[in-house]
């Protein structure tokens, strides 16, 4: 039988694929639509709501998921039903209250001189029923994943971005005429669209869940949890969380704040400094994240499939479901990095036409592997309910990138790069720290047999593309040589892992879809 969790990451993997296609796609034509003026005053309320977001979801929906799992483990289906109703009703409030706050503070935001642009005063106006709207859908996705049922979460983010982006795109064309405002306005009102398409699609699976499964017949022991005790465990796993998110903007403020500065200190103009800035966050970070989409997927279904075998003290289940998902880890982050690696610079004049953020990029692809390690250490740590910890030992490492960034990117030699250097530092402690606990609570620490088949593997797969890209430059165009060798790659890779044994049929038989016919060769 398919894991199925490892199903579910595979549902989620192919529609954060899908969703970030549509947005980068989204985003170039509205680039064309609106201009570079036009981007910069929808870009002026985009904070605002991504600010109001986080504070009226606030790291309940992973705490839905964690209890959810918990009472399903136990039987305990009118358990989990209440979890949904209570969450329901508290997200039901601070989405509209954060709704209303931002509809009529819109006018303050502008005559305060907080946003500087009053052209953005339509944009806010648009985006604030999102507000309501995208924090129902968190409780939705949130009591649907407690499930193990990632298909719901796939299809609504898929359908949001789809109506969001024809919206945008839409609105912002019919209503250019009538100005800029008028046009980000405009653009604005696909996110709210977009999300109540997404609400309609998870009220229906959620609706579509059994009243009255197989087993509901199995009592939980004892009387049900109370209302103020779930309420209270709610806030007690929802607060860690939601600081571990507030983190990332945290330490992006700190990297703001010192980066340019110690660049100027290293011998950079301010031009300069702001270019390389720019190479670091704007271009080699979100290639990093990009690579991370199949991590990112497995930390979301971790997180219940963990939750529901600690409810129930497998400590077996625990250990081999978090081995089986950092060998995922292993084998979709180390080979990206050495790929990442070998053409960072392709890649960057491909993307963005800057064949100078290459070296940034290259150092930067080294946290991939970390940054697919914390994020599934994370998930693990979160669905053994103990949230507070990824948040402490983020708080650790952004002190070590903090004094890092401040005495390595002041170098003149090294600049950016030290910069770089201290980023993957920064994700690496942060993993290693989640490793340490995840030892301490389930056994495992890392499966260093299987590791260093992936190494191995990895570097003969980057030496081998190395060698290939150069000449396959000189025939083709950049693009197809720099995918024709990737391809070549991977196929060098998983060659590589399957003679040092590191691949074998079981691996295959637990892949979701393609498992059958790995299962149809056994007689």
């Amino acid at each position: 039988m398919v894991n199925r969790f490892l199903q579910g990451t595979l549902i989620l993997t192919i529609a954060g694929f899908v969703v970030k296609a549509i947005g980068s796609i989204n985003w170039i034509l509205l680039s064309r639509v609106l201009g570079g003026e036009g981007i910069g005053i929808y870009q002026m309320a985009f904070p605002i709501y991504l600010l109001s977001l986080q504070l009226s979801s606030a790291g309940i929906p992973i705490a839905i998921s964690i209890l959810t799992a918990e009472k399903i483990a136990r039987f305990d289906y009118k358990g989990a039903q209440k979890v949904f109703k209570l969450s329901f009703y508290l997200l039901f409030a601070t989405g509209l209250f954060f709704s209303i706050l931002m509809w009529f503070g819109s006018d303050w935001l502008i005559s305060s001189g907080y946003i500087i642009d009053d052209r953005a005063y339509l944009a806010l106006l648009a985006l604030s029923p999102a507000i309501f709207f995208v924090t129902l859908i968190s409780c939705y996705r949130g009591y649907l994943q407690g499930w193990q049922l990632m298909t719901p979460t796939a299809v609504s983010q898929i359908i949001e971005q789809l109506l969001r982006v024809v919206v945008m795109l839409g609105a912002a064309y019919l209503l250019l005429p009538y100005g800029l405002g008028a046009a980000a306005g405009g653009a604005s009102l696909g996110a709210g669209i977009g999300a109540f398409g997404a609400l309609v699609v998870l009220i229906y699976y959620y609706y579509k869940l059994p009243k009255s499964p197989d087993d509901a017949h199995k009592q939980p022991d004892g009387p049900g949890e109370s209302s103020g005790s779930i309420v209270k465990r709610l806030i007690k796993l929802a607060i860690p969380i939601s600081l571990a998110s507030l983190m990332l903007p945290l330490v992006a403020n700190l990297d703001l704040f010192i980066v340019p500065r110690r660049l100027e200190v290293a011998g950079f103009s301010t031009s300069q400094a702001t270019e390389l800035f720019g190479y670091l966050t704007g271009m080699a970070v979100p290639l990093i994240n990009l690579a991370t989409i199949i991590t990112a997927a497995l930390a979301t279904s971790i997180v219940p499939a963990i939750s529901n075998a600690n409810a129930i003290d497998d400590k077996k289940g625990v250990y081999y479901r978090t081995a089986g998902a950092m060998r995922i880890t292993f084998m979709s982050t180390v080979p990206f990095t050495l790929m990442l690696y070998v053409l960072a610079e392709p890649v960057v004049s491909i993307i963005y036409n800057a064949p100078r953020a290459a070296e940034a990029t290259q150092i930067t692809a080294i946290a991939i592997f970390f940054l697919g390690m914390h994020q599934v250490t994370t998930g693990v740590l979160q669905g053994l309910g103990k949230p507070t910890i990824p948040v402490v030992n983020m708080g650790v490492a952004a002190i070590c990138k903090v004094i890092l960034n401040w005495n390595l990117t002041a170098i003149s030699w090294l600049g950016i790069s030290g910069a770089a250097y201290a980023t993957v530092a920064d994700i690496g402690v942060a993993a290693l720290l989640n490793l340490i606990w995840i030892k301490k609570y389930t056994g495992y620490f890392l499966d260093f047999s299987l590791l260093w088949k992936n190494i191995v593997s990895a570097i003969i797969m980057g030496v081998a593309m190395f060698f290939l890209y150069a000449p396959l430059e000189t025939i083709m165009h950049q693009f197809f040589a720099m995918a024709f060798t990737a391809l070549i790659g991977g196929i060098i890779y998983v060659v590589v892992m399957v003679l040092l044994k590191g691949l074998n049929r079981h691996d295959g038989e637990r892949m979701p879809v393609i498992g059958k016919f790995f299962r149809g060769k056994e007689k």
